[in-house]
């Protein structure tokens, strides 16, 4: 199983040393996210102080951009890194689109699909393969004169991966798309039962197969070397899970569990400020069930158990110890096993 995890940024500089780190300790790859800073630029510097490490987005906002620009960014950081670069897409919620970036919200899956698709026609007008003529419902790219055109690139263009959690967006993923990232707030059994049906759907729509579709899953990792720290870290889940399991888009994952009242309670409780309150009511059995919870030793055969037959490669998070290399083993034993 292939071993990914997002470096832990709060100063683009420190992808300097993040991701060689990261490397170091034997990830196969390492994504960065959009917060407070631009997701490309921290891969710039990682691509020059990393060797063989891949680098991606995970996730940038597609829909805080067009088709023509991420095309720019993602040949860009694919030539920087020497064919290392996955562009990961996600697409936001509609207020911070709308009143956060100032770009237009309509049909989320719909938009996602034309975007990837809108890229790839780009990718192939200048790999030489055929003429730019994408007109879509939302974005129309028709014209490429010499002077704005790479030419192939040397390391071929990047993998396209998208991110989603509701239906319509991972059959997306199945449809178009060259990976998926899935979301952390499932339990084996919502994934067996709900995404990986739609990616089906999307896979069957464009009569490919699952080996023709990369799925990384991540995952929310719970474990510590000495019991205050494991408390701390499992404290620090909850919190997590609490927020996700009071919105509405996260509530089919509760339902597949017989868990659909705890959301109506986290939800109203999220209303009333009661955020602290709110984590009490993660019990050791929705812990559990969505996080992997364990001592160090057993976290890797936890993995794979909970992703068996699911993904190819898995990304950790809440994972970040004082000292990475504490990681060092577990990755080792996910790569082996």
């Amino acid at each position: 199983m292939k071993v990914y995890t997002t470096a832990p940024l709060e100063d683009p500089r420190d992808a300097r040393t993040a991701f060689r780190r990261l490397e170091e300790i034997g990830y196969d790859g390492a994504f960065s996210f959009e917060a407070k800073h631009d997701p490309f630029l921290p891969l710039v510097l990682a691509a020059e102080n990393t060797e063989h490490l891949i680098l991606g987005t995970a996730l940038t906002i597609a829909f805080a951009r067009n088709p023509m620009n991420l095309a720019n960014l993602a040949y860009g950081v694919q030539s920087i890194s020497e064919g290392r670069f996955i562009l990961g897409l996600g697409s936001q919620v509609r207020p911070h689109i709308q009143r956060r970036f100032s770009m237009p919200w309509s049909k989320p899956a719909a938009r996602m699909r034309e975007i990837v698709l809108a890229i790839k026609a780009i990718f192939a007008r200048w790999e030489g393969h055929a003429e730019l003529a994408f007109e879509g419902e939302f974005y129309r790219h028709t014209l490429m004169i010499p002077a704005f055109d790479p030419g192939p690139h040397p390391f071929g263009p990047p993998p396209i991966y998208t991110g989603g959690f509701g239906p319509l967006m991972t059959r997306v993923a199945g449809e178009v798309a060259d990976g998926f990232f899935g979301h952390p707030f499932n339990t084996r059994k919502s994934l067996l039962e709900n995404m990986l049906p739609a990616l089906d759907a999307g896979l069957t729509k464009s009569g490919r197969t699952r080996k023709d579709l990369d799925v990384i899953w991540s995952t929310l990792t719970v474990t510590a070397d000495t019991e205050q720290e494991f408390e701390r870290v499992k404290l620090a889940a909850r919190k997590q899970l609490a927020f996700y399991g009071s919105t509405p888009a996260y509530k089919p994952t509760l339902d597949c569990e017989g868990w659909g009242d705890l959301h109506f309670e986290l939800n109203r409780m999220s209303k009333q400020g009661k955020w602290d309150e709110m984590t009490e009511l993660i019990s050791d059995e929705v812990l559990e069930a969505i996080a992997v919870v364990g001592p160090r030793n057993e976290i890797a055969a936890k993995l794979t158990a909970r992703f068996e037959g699911v993904a190819d490669g898995v990304s950790l998070t809440h994972n970040r110890a004082p000292d990475p290399t504490h990681w060092a083993d577990v990755v080792a034993d996910l790569k082996r096993g």
